[in-house]
């Protein structure tokens, strides 16, 4: 893969230097979250693309030289979908996944409900 410009200044930009393959499943994720939550808004953040929902961080996107990534800015939902990420590479907040295999959308819109509940739980616990 090429050079990913971390210092975009908007999803688009960022995208534009994503290989080609990459960018292909980058941009269905994109549409996917923009369609389970029309009101996002999208930003860059630490070099990667950013959804925030009602000014909260919600999820973000990536791609590196070896896989694409799907950022779910918690630590808390990865294990509470464990047994539906059992095919996927993840770490604590992030799941790993191949450019030529993209997330189904069923599963982003999945995860992205359970984000948007722990953001919306924990304003309401301030």
């Amino acid at each position: 893969m090429g050079k990913v410009k971390r210092n975009a200044k908007s999803i688009d930009e960022y995208l534009s230097t994503v290989p080609e393959k990459a960018r292909a499943a980058l941009e269905k994720l994109r549409k996917i979250i923009r369609a389970a939550v029309p009101d996002t808004t999208e930003g860059i953040s630490y070099g990667i693309a950013v959804f925030k929902y009602k000014g909260k961080g919600l999820v973000g996107l990536g791609a590196t030289d070896n896989h694409c990534s799907f950022y779910l800015m918690s630590t808390s939902v990865i294990p509470a979908h464990k047994v539906e990420l059992k095919s996927y590479d993840t770490t604590k907040g992030t799941i790993h996944f191949a450019a030529n295999k993209p997330l189904p959308a069923a599963l982003v819109k999945m995860l992205i409900k359970a984000r948007i509940a722990e953001n919306e739980d924990l304003g309401k616990k301030k």
